[in-house]
């Protein structure tokens, strides 16, 4: 609905009739607003119902923009308090209801235990077809996809954690020092499988070896001998992938 009160000169512009209904809905509203806001020959006074609307949905990008840099910048979703912050929210029902909403839009989700996991707040890169790791030569640019890191890396967020690699034991499998892991704690270990494994109170990554009743864990290193456990063998988890920054 768009209801406007035009002063003397622009009134010629509209139609007799049309004027005097404008005029009929608006004279009550338009008394009011001269209070405030006295129109004099060059102004009008103009209210549309869109503008709730658009402000709603300017003020919820914005949230969302903040929340994404938030995210960006720290490898970590916010919590709700600094939500709060963030967005200008004072109530902890404020803050629970844009999350509410923004679960709703596809935005975010939340885990067993509450917790913020980014949904199309990450980062999505588009694939550009395939490389050939020989001699280099012209290609033309093709849009194959786009491609979500964490979606592509992470199959189980709620179980899914990351470890910085210190140590030469898996170079030998591409993993090394100052790497991070991705572990995915929820994922049944096979044979052949890198996994995170406590053996007799010491942390360790090491491939996985079922020989019968025997187990060991094989070091991708020939410098280091394989372990067997002597009274205890923990998995934490598999490694499902690793990430390195150049």
């Amino acid at each position: 609905m768009v209801v406007s009160l035009l002063d003397s000169r622009e009134s010629k512009k509209v139609p007799a009739g049309r004027r005097g209904c404008l005029y009929e809905k608006g004279l009550k509203g338009l008394d009011r607003a001269q209070e405030n806001f006295p129109l004099d020959s060059k102004r009008s006074f103009t209210y549309t119902g869109v503008m709730k609307k658009t402000t709603r949905e300017d003020r919820l990008h914005s949230r969302v923009r903040v929340i994404a840099g938030f995210f960006r910048q720290n490898g970590r979703m916010p919590s709700f308090s600094e939500i709060g912050e963030m967005c200008g929210l004072r109530s902890k029902n404020a803050v629970y209801k844009l999350v509410k909403q923004l679960e709703g839009l596809g935005v975010l989700k939340r885990d067993k235990k509450g917790r913020l996991i980014p949904k199309s707040l990450a980062y999505s890169l588009r694939m550009l077809g395939a490389v050939e790791a020989g001699f280099p030569s012209p290609a033309e640019e093709e849009l194959a996809d786009t491609l979500s890191l964490d979606r592509l890396l992470i199959k189980n967020p709620d179980a899914t954690f990351l470890l910085k690699v210190s140590g030469d034991s898996m170079s030998g499998a591409g993993i090394l020092p100052g790497d991070m892991v991705v572990v995915d704690k929820g994922q049944q270990p096979k044979n052949g499988d890198i996994v995170i494994a406590e053996v007799d109170g010491q942390w360790t990554m090491k491939y996985l070896r079922k020989r019968g009743e025997k187990v060991l864990l094989i070091s991708a290193n020939p410098r280091y001998q394989p372990i067997k456990p002597k009274t205890e063998l923990k998995i934490a988890g598999v490694v499902t992938a690793v990430v390195r920054k150049y």
